[in-house]
């Protein structure tokens, strides 16, 4: 059978048996089109063709492009577990996939910015007008709790409960989990629930979203990356959403957060995911020392 059609059949696998969050069925769905796409430019259309030859050379081609370690990556993860689908449904005989190794990604020290930088961008938004006070709560609330830029547009008004300090998070997986709220990102998204939800809601889109754009609707990741970035650029900074998260990550470990609370916060499902942090945190340490102890210096 061709492989297009198994495609269907797995992202509706997916859909209904795996229960995977839209994005992720979304991610998938790119990848795997734009591998077939290549196998087809070759003339490998039905499932029996496929060879691991066939996906060797659909890396060296990403490769060859000048893909991204972690593009290469998220690549292989989506033909994996869909070469391991067709196994199980004996549209193949083998797993050419079952050989197929990531690349060693690079380590990287996450990208964060100061937290007095951080404070001028979170006062940029014009609080006087709906919009900019929206902005305003949506930048505190990332800051405090070091939420994914999806899962903070994913908030329904029903997730966040100001006075207990909590919020509900649905991460990546469809896990839950609570996340404390600061007094900072309580304070501006209650001023933005009373204030200018109440002027974007539209009472022929009735929804339960917590941060709505200008129709009324949900604002999207996409909507979000754009303002972000335009406040980012009024500062002459180049950050994107996940800066914050790993600001917020990186400066409760430089003040003594439990490494354990703060991946709890993260919702790092692995531990070595949140450790990647510590290097920061230990630089600042290391820092402190060199400036402070009067024999650390020649």
């Amino acid at each position: 059978m061709e492989l297009r059609i198994w495609l269907h059949t797995y992202l509706a696998y997916l859909v209904e048996e795996r229960r995977v969050a839209p994005n992720t069925m979304q991610g998938y769905s790119s990848d795997l089109s734009d591998f077939l796409a290549y196998l087809e430019s070759n003339q490998v259309t039905r499932a029996n063709e496929l060879r691991p030859h066939h996906l060797n050379s659909y890396l060296n081609h990403l490769r060859n492009e000048g893909r991204t370690i972690a593009t290469i990556t998220r690549r292989i993860v989506s033909i994996r577990s869909y070469c391991k689908f067709l196994t199980i449904q004996r549209a193949i005989d083998y797993n050419p996939a079952i050989q197929l190794e990531a690349p060693k990604p690079d380590k990287k020290t996450p990208k964060i910015v100061d937290a007095l930088v951080l404070d001028k961008l979170l006062e940029l938004p014009d609080t006087s007008n709906e919009m900019g006070l929206r902005d305003r709560a949506m930048l505190e609330l990332l800051y405090a709790t070091g939420l994914r830029v999806t899962e903070l547009v994913m908030l329904d008004i029903n997730h966040v409960r100001l006075d207990m300090g909590f919020l509900l998070c649905l991460g990546s997986g469809g896990r839950e989990r609570m996340v404390p709220v600061g007094s900072h990102g309580s304070t501006w998204v209650a001023k933005y629930l009373e204030e200018a939800r109440p002027q974007l809601a539209r009472q022929d889109k009735l929804n339960d979203a917590l941060f709505l754009n200008h129709l009324g609707t949900r604002l999207t990741r996409q909507g979000f990356w754009k303002l972000m970035k335009r406040y980012a650029s009024q500062l002459g900074l180049d950050m994107t959403p996940h800066t914050l998260r790993n600001s917020f990550a990186t400066h409760l470990l430089d003040n003594g957060a439990d490494i354990r609370a703060v991946q709890e916060m993260l919702g790092h499902a692995d531990p070595s995911t949140t450790q990647q942090y510590l290097s920061s945190a230990k630089l600042k340490i290391k820092e402190i020392y060199e400036q402070s102890h009067p024999r650390a210096r020649s």
